[in-house]
C-alpha cells in the first residue's frame, strides 16, 4: 500500500519534480516485488510449521537437518521486507518535502505505513531470531526499522496552518473566499 501512495504522488509530482518519474518506476517494481513476498511470507511460515512437525521426536542431528532449509525463509523475508519498506520511505520523504503540495499527505502516510512495515518485519524477525540475538540480520532489519521511523517522525512535526502548499486554515463561516 505505502509503495502504490508513493507511485500515485510521484506520478503527480512529474511535471515540477526533477526525478519524480524515476520514483514512480521505482516504487511501481517495489509494489509488485513486495505483493510477491507477501505470498512467499505466508508459504515460507506454513513450510515451517510442517518442518516443526516433521522434526518432532527426532534426535538432534534430523531435526536441523529438517529445519534448516525452512529456517532460511522465516528469517530472510522479513529482511526483505524491511528493505523495500525502508526504500520506500525514503521514496515517500523525498516525494513529501519536493513533490506536489497537494498530495504531500498521500506522501507522509505512504513513509508512515512504510515504517510501521519495517518495524513489523524488525518485531517478526526478532522472534524468528529469539534464539540467535546477536544475528547480524536483526542488526540490519533494527537500522532499518528505525531510520524508516525516523522519517516517519521528522514528518509528522508541525506545519503551517494549513498544510504545506496550502493557505492558512479557515473555519467553515470565514467570510473570506
Amino acid at each position: 500500500m505505502a509503495a502504490g501512495l508513493v507511485e500515485k504522488v510521484a506520478r503527480l509530482s512529474t511535471p515540477q519534480m526533477i526525478g519524480a518519474a524515476a520514483i514512480r518506476k521505482r516504487a511501481a517494481n517495489v509494489r509488485m516485488v513486495a505483493a510477491a513476498c507477501i505470498e512467499s511470507d505466508a508459504h515460507a511460515y506454513l513450510d515451517y510449521m510442517a518442518a516443526l512437525r516433521a522434526a518432532r521426536g527426532r534426535n538432534a542431528a534430523e531435526r536441523e537437518r529438517i529445519l534448516r532449509p525452512a529456517f532460511g525463509g522465516i528469517v530472510s523475508l522479513p529482511l526483505k521486507v524491511a528493505r523495500f519498506a525502508a526504500e520506500v520511505a525514503d521514496m515517500g520523504a523525498e516525494l513529501a518535502s519536493h513533490g506536489k503540495p497537494s498530495v504531500r499527505s498521500d506522501a507522509v502516510a505512504a513513509v508512515q505505513l512504510a515504517a510501521a512495515a519495517a518495524q513489523a518485519s524488525a518485531a517478526t524477525l526478532a522472534a524468528n531470531l529469539a534464539r540467535s540475538p546477536d544475528d547480524a540480520k536483526l542488526g540490519e532489519v533494527r537500522r532499518l526499522a528505525s531510520g524508516a521511523s525516523e522519517r516517519a517522525r521528522r514528518l509528522r512535526a508541525p506545519g503551517p496552518a494549513g498544510g504545506r502548499g496550502r493557505g492558512p486554515a479557515r473555519s467553515a463561516n470565514s467570510a473570506r473566499r
